[in-house]
């Protein structure tokens, strides 16, 4: 018998969202646990980003509880959920380009010299714990003096995650990391989200590609217009299953049904209908 999941770090009730007349959410449960990928899948519309923005603070759910290591919490601000542990690394990943990489793994959070008045930038101890953190995660850059906005897009990633983890991330919510990469810079933002669970990090991954969520998930949660239309965790469904429930499940199957050709009858008209 398989051992039962850890206790959630984040749980969502029934939780629902408003933005005046349109529902984005509604009833959406879900839970994130230490040394898990949670996977959410949906299409455009279907309301991932409305659940990451509830989750990292910067909004409120209108309906529904969220808890934070089992007691009810309501964020006000991104700030507030970074202090307990919750980062998100959005698609657009919020660095510099032409800083080094060093600079951008420390960008806000950086190490000053313990001198008095002037207090200088402790540039020698960044650059050792960022080479030395990347390579915790297995990733192995010739320089992180290089500006960031020269590593590929899969590494720019994998520095965001290396970085989060650092800084104490218990849950790590990775916005769409895989939507602009082509096949083997995904492969290393994947190699990169098994070792952050292999940490212990608790990592939800927002996604709209089942085939690179059934690769590395334990738990997945399917979105169709701010509804779950799956819950499921790895073993009680297939790839094969998580596609169709994101290509529309049985409204594809009508569909299908709708737009399939007859086949002709001898005298070249379609065979009438059963």
């Amino acid at each position: 018998m398989s051992s039962s999941p850890s206790d959630p770090i984040i749980e969502l009730v029934d939780v629902g969202k408003r933005y005046g007349h349109v529902r984005a959410l509604q009833g959406v449960s879900l839970s994130v646990r230490a040394g898990e990928v949670t996977c959410v899948l949906g299409d455009n519309g279907a309301g991932k980003s409305s659940l990451i923005k509830i989750m990292s603070g910067s909004h409120q759910a209108d309906e529904g509880r969220m808890l934070v290591n089992g007691q009810e919490t309501r964020f006000t601000s991104p700030r507030e959920a970074l202090k307990v542990g919750i980062a998100t690394v959005y698609q657009d990943l919020a660095v510099v380009d032409l800083m080094e990489t060093w600079r951008n793994f420390f960008l806000g959070s950086e190490i000053r010299k313990p001198l008095p008045v002037l207090r200088p930038l402790d540039i020698r101890e960044m650059r050792r714990i960022c080479a030395s953190e990347l390579a915790n995660l297995g990733i192995h850059l010739k320089d992180v003096n290089q500006p960031i906005g020269t590593l590929s897009g899969g590494e720019r990633q994998s520095v965001a995650i290396a970085r989060a983890v650092y800084f104490g991330a218990r849950v790590l919510i990775l916005d769409e990391p895989t939507a602009a990469l082509g096949v083997k810079q995904s492969g290393v933002v994947l190699r990169y989200i098994a070792k952050a669970r292999e940490a212990g990090v608790g990592v939800v991954f927002i996604t709209h590609n089942p085939h690179h969520a059934f690769m590395i998930g334990d738990q997945f949660t399917v979105l169709s217009l701010g509804r779950v239309s799956l819950s499921a965790r790895t073993g009680e469904i297939t790839v094969e299953h998580l596609i169709r429930e994101m290509a529309g499940g049985s409204e594809l199957t009508a569909l299908a049904h709708e737009l399939s050709r007859q086949e002709p009858t001898a005298g070249g008209q379609p065979a009438a209908q059963a």
